[in-house]
C-alpha cells in the first residue's frame, strides 16, 4: 500500500486569517495531515480535519488551548514506518544528531520552526521540514510537504510543494 501524508507547519493563525485555498487541492488525496507546530490556535486543526485526520504537536508560539491539548513531541506509525514529530529540532548542523536522540526508532522526523524547507536523508532517517504555510520570511515562496510511504518496499520519499 502507498500512503500519502500531507505535512504542514508554522501556519501562525492569527495573525494570518486563513489557510491557503490551494491546500484543499494539494491534500485532496492524503490519508493523514501532520502539523509540526506553531498553529497558534486549535481552530487550525479543525479546519484541516475537513480534509483528513490531523496529528499535531505544539510549537513555541501557541495560545493556551493548543498548549493544554497538544504534546511537545510525538511519534506515530504509518504502515510500517515510524514518524517522529516535533516543532524545534535545534540548529541545522545538529538536525541528524538531535533527531536520533529524540526519536531513536524513527525512519522520518518531521519538524518546523525555521520556516526553511528541508528534505534530507541522513543515515537512514529522513529529516523533513515543510517550510511555512503562511510566512515565507526569506524563502521564495510559502510551502507545505508530502510524505509518500510504500509499505511493500518500506521506501519513504519527501516532497516540498511551493504555494505560489
Amino acid at each position: 500500500m502507498i500512503h500519502r501524508i500531507g505535512v504542514i507547519s508554522d501556519t501562525h493563525m492569527p495573525p494570518h486569517k486563513r489557510l491557503p485555498e490551494s491546500l484543499w487541492q494539494i491534500f485532496d488525496d492524503v490519508e493523514l495531515i501532520i502539523h509540526a507546530g506553531d498553529l497558534s490556535t486549535l481552530a487550525v486543526v479543525a479546519e484541516l480535519e475537513t480534509i483528513a485526520p490531523v496529528v499535531a504537536v505544539q510549537g513555541n508560539v501557541e495560545r493556551d488551548d493548543v498548549v493544554t491539548k497538544l504534546p511537545i513531541k510525538r511519534e506515530i506509525k504509518v504502515g510500517g514506518v515510524r514518524i517522529g514529530i516535533v516543532h524545534i529540532l535545534g540548529e541545522s548542523k545538529y538536525y541528524a544528531r538531535t533527531a536520533r536522540r529524540e526519536f531513536p526508532d524513527a525512519r522520518v522526523v518531521v519538524f518546523g520552526h525555521s520556516h526553511v524547507p528541508y528534505n534530507e536523508e541522513y543515515e537512514g532517517v529522513l529529516l523533513f521540514n515543510p517550510g511555512s504555510t503562511n510566512e515565507r520570511r526569506r524563502q521564495p515562496t510559502c510551502s507545505v510537504g508530502m510524505l509518500i510511504i510504500d509499505d511493500e518496499t518500506m521506501h519513504v520519499q519527501g516532497e516540498i510543494i511551493s504555494l505560489e
